[in-house]
């Protein structure tokens, strides 16, 4: 079995402050204005559907004047049909917290990952070229670049179906890099390869110009890697937003299953732990809901919020 990366989960927070210390009781009787939770192993199910009871809860958390906001690894136009399907408005943090945008696409916020950063990172982990590709913020094609798409690969053939009018080839992947920023590198593959790669990127002489954010999906054997501006993370990213908003964290909750969530987690004044969460996770001290295939996310908002 893996255990979690050191790195990613024991050092020192960069860019979301100081973590809130491990208690048992969430947030007295502070209400709750803004609900940030993440998509996939959280909001959806494990078939990647939304179930009613989740989109009931948010519905009636909005109509509460609770914001909602969707963080998630995904790219906006991955997203936004997951958005569409709630009946009520949000704004969507996404890529791991490089851009915020509204449900209508309007960008509040970017973070793009430096172009020759990419390219540095691209050569230095040649082995790793398979599982790689480069992901630009752009309207229409060409968001999401690979050297060669395997359309029946066992691992990410079903997304590169879903998401066909979004990619494109570039032989060598380095030739994509022209001199318009990518908002990061992606590095996808079995639990194994894709730690491998953590490990390789964690170890670069030039380490300190990005920031890494993982998400593992050990009973799927799938990982995804991306490689973000530095100081990226969805915490960062969710915390310089209740700033604008003028929400305090003690009014924030936060709802995440993974890795890539830690920060997010960290920085809420009420962070909840999905019971498919990474073991890890559980062991903070923070709220533990249900499984994403029992409603978690309609449980926890109707316990915690309502």
């Amino acid at each position: 079995m893996l255990t979690g990366p050191p790195n990613l989960f024991r050092k020192k927070r960069e860019s979301t402050g100081r973590a809130k210390p491990h208690v048992g009781r969430y947030n007295g009787d502070v209400p709750i204005q803004l609900i940030a939770m993440d998509i996939d192993g959280t909001l959806l199910d494990s078939q990647g559907r939304l179930p009613e009871e989740n989109r009931r809860a948010i519905a009636e958390a909005a109509a509460r004047g609770i914001e909602i906001v969707l963080i998630t690894g995904r790219r906006f136009d991955f997203a936004r049909g997951i958005a569409d399907a709630l009946p009520c408005d949000l704004h969507l943090i996404v890529n791991n917290g490089s851009l915020i945008k509204s449900k209508s696409g309007e960008t509040h916020q970017k973070s793009l990952l430096a172009s020759d950063t990419a390219r540095r990172v691209l050569e230095a982990t040649p082995e790793f070229r398979a599982g790689a590709a480069v992901v630009f913020d752009r309207p229409g094609g060409r968001q999401v670049i690979l050297e060669r798409i395997d359309w029946e690969d066992p691992l990410r053939g079903g997304y590169f179906r879903r998401n066909r009018e979004f990619l494109a080839e570039s032989d060598p992947l380095t030739a994509c890099l022209d001199g318009e920023d990518p908002i990061q590198v992606m590095y996808v593959g079995g639990c194994q390869p894709v730690r491998a790669a953590m490990q390789a990127l964690e170890n670069l002489a030039f380490a300190g110009e990005y920031t890494l954010a993982l998400a593992e999906y050990e009973q799927r054997n799938l990982s995804i890697l991306d490689v973000l501006r530095r100081g990226v993370t969805k915490g960062a990213t969710l915390t310089e937003w209740a700033r604008r908003r003028g929400i305090a964290s003690e009014s924030v909750m936060a709802i995440g299953d993974n890795w890539n969530d830690r920060e997010m987690l960290e920085f809420a004044g009420l962070p909840v732990v999905m019971g498919n969460s990474v073991k890890e996770l559980k062991l903070r001290g923070w709220a533990v809901t249900l499984s994403n295939d029992e409603d978690g996310v309609a449980c926890a908002i109707r316990k915690y919020a309502l």
